[in-house]
Parts: C-alpha cells; structure tokens; sequence
C-alpha cells in the first residue's frame, strides 16, 4: 500500500526546487561544491553498454563506500571505459527525487527515503541492490543536564529531520520508554527537535538542545564540544547490526543496463574489501574526498571517534530495514507498507560468488 502519511522527508519535495539546485546540496550539512558534479572516465579498459552512469552519494562518512570508492578510482576501473558522473545530496528526498527525474542512475541512500520512495511510487521506482554500511548512529547528550536515559523525559534532543531514518528511530525509542510524542510537532514528555547537522554543534553549543540523535560525524562533533555517548543505536539491535546505508539504482537502469550495474557492484564490494582491509588509509581516503567535496576535511580527534562505529559491509540486513519500516508504521508516519520487490539482490550475489563470498539474503523482500 502507498504512504497516506508517508515518511515525511517526503514532505520535502514538495518544495519547487530546480534540479541543479538539488544536484548541487551536499551530505548532511556539508558545504555544497561549487558545481555538485563531477565527471571522470577511465583511459582505458571496455565500454559498458552505456557511454556514462550517474551516481549519488551524500559526503557523509556512512557512505564512505562511496566516497573511497570514488576516491580510489575503484569504481572507474570497474567501468572502464563508460564514464563516472557524480552528483553530491544533502539528504534522502533529493536524491529519491533525482532518481525519479532521470537525473541520477544509482544512488547511496538510508533506509526511511528508500523505503518511502519505494512505496510512494507503489513499488515502480527503485530497487534496492545492496548494502554498504552499517551503524554510525548514537544518542550524546550534555553530561551536566542528562546523566542516564530516563533524564532524557522532559529535554529537548535534536533528529536531523521529521521522519528520516534517526527520527525515526528515536521515536520509536520514546515510545518504547512509555513516553508520548506528537510526531508532527515533536512536542511532548521529549521535546524532539528537527535541526540540520550542519547546525546541530552549534545548538548544542547555544544550549538551545540537550543533545542528538544523530549520524556520524554529527554525534563525534558534538562529543568534540562537551557531548557524552549515552547511547550507541547498534546496542538495541541483534548482533549490533542494522541498515544506514543502502544502494538504490532506477529500475530502468538496472533493466537496460544490468552490465554496468554489476560493475558499479564489483566496484563497491572491492571498496568495502579495502576499507576493512586498512581501516586508516580509507579513513584517509574518505577525508580527503571530503576537503574535495565540502572545502574542509574533519579534524583527526573527530573521524577517529566516529570511524569506528561504522561497520561497512555489502549485506543489506534486509530483516532490520523491514523492521526499522514498523517503526516507522508505529510512529504514524507511514501505513502499513506493501515492501515486497523492494530488494534485487541477483546481481550482487553473482558479484559476491565470484569474489568466492556467500550470498546475502533479502528477507522475502525480493523482487520476483
């Protein structure tokens, strides 16, 4: 069934923006680059069976897939000859709405803007081909007014945006505690506080909040100005794992172009290989692509927080983005979705077999 309330990131587009403009917003608070795009192509090596493919990413270290990936010229060796066209987002909806438009191929997503772009268009839309990352996301806090998880009642805690992935899960959290919130307004035993990332330091710092919810590297900026780790989201999961970072591609793309799809695949899953192969040089790598992308890398105390925290892996962990959906039901953000043919797993499990890995599984999400 369609969203009648879907995830209200949603709501966003329905904002009249241009698309270079969307093209030109960067991941979660960043700088924007001065143009958004980038192109490169390979000297070498087979033509695909398309001359370019587009691909989406947010300069967030939850998608530091791609940003090493890019970085490293793993991608473009994998392509060839076809050429690598990037466009940098600052959040969900605006890619979800460059995919729709034609404007990008494959995109690096969080699970509320997949799940809601997919159910938004009925299921026409996108397919979700792979995992990337996992985890990254915590609860800090100001020590001095929050010492344990019940002084979270009556304090106010920022979510990056009404009904993204964070906000989400914070307020299924709340409600687990027992506690009531509107979910519109954010008001109620937590003030929920729906700020940008790029802002949050400074509310923090203003004591206009008490603390977040929020991804990597927000959560380690704030510990930077005083915050303390109250909790780390991967501690209210099974085996510490769940979904933040998916790959969508068009399903059009993916149907007339499967060859450059699986290249893009190999590419990410020879990325995760070398990122937990030497965790410090990609650490280095995905730096570096943010000084590119943003004007400014992270400082070292602040990457070297938030790396660890962020297991990079190819599994989708179907069964948590199936879960993380209820929560979403629960929260009265969406009806209750229809998320079967959400997942196309084949050609990754073809990529893992080669790379002499087991198969991933979708959770009876597959398309048939």
């Amino acid at each position: 069934m369609s969203a009648a309330r879907p995830l209200t990131t949603l709501r966003i587009l329905a904002v009249t923006v241009t698309l270079p403009l969307l093209l030109t917003a960067c991941g979660y608070g960043s700088a924007s680059t001065d143009d958004g795009e980038r192109t490169e192509v390979a000297a070498d090596g087979k033509k695909l069976s398309t001359d370019e493919v587009r691909i989406g990413y947010f300069p967030n270290l939850t998608h530091a897939t791609a940003l090493v990936g890019d970085q490293q010229g793993i991608f473009q060796k994998e392509l060839g000859r076809t050429r690598l066209k990037v466009s940098t987002f600052n959040a969900g909806p605006s890619e979800i709405e460059a995919l729709n438009a034609d404007a990008i191929d494959i995109g690096w997503i969080g699970p509320s803007p997949a799940i809601n772009g997919y159910t938004k268009s009925k299921g026409s839309n996108l397919r979700i081909v792979s995992g990337s990352a996992s985890g990254g996301v915590k609860l800090v806090v100001d020590p001095e007014k929050i010492k344990t998880l019940d002084d979270l009642k009556g304090k106010r805690i920022a979510t990056p945006q009404l009904g993204n992935t964070q906000d989400v899960a914070f307020l299924n959290w709340i409600a687990e505690k027992g506690w009531k919130v509107d979910t519109e307004s954010g008001k109620g035993d937590v003030s929920v506080v729906r700020t940008d990332n790029k802002v949050t330091p400074d509310a923090y710092k203003s004591g206009s909040i008490d603390g977040a919810w929020v991804p990597e590297p927000t959560a380690s900026k704030l510990v930077g100005e005083g915050a303390k780790v109250l909790l780390d989201e991967s501690d209210l999961w099974p085996d510490k794992k769940f979904v933040i970072t998916n790959i969508i591609v068009s399903q059009k793309f993916l149907k007339e172009h499967p060859d450059v799809v699986e290249a893009v695949l190999r590419g990410s899953v020879k990325t995760n290989a070398w990122i937990n192969a030497d965790p410090d040089r990609a650490k280095a790598s995905a730096n570096a692509k943010l000084k590119e992308l943003t004007g400014k890398p992270l400082g070292d105390a602040v990457i070297d927080s938030a790396w660890p925290s962020i297991s990079f892996l190819d599994d989708p962990l179907a069964a948590t983005l199936n879960v993380q959906a209820q929560h979403a039901v629960k929260a009265g953000l969406l009806k209750k979705p229809e998320l079967k043919g959400i997942y196309d797993l084949t050609t990754l499990n073809k990529v893992l077999k080669a790379e002499g890995r087991g198969e991933v599984d979708d959770a009876g999400l597959g398309a048939e």
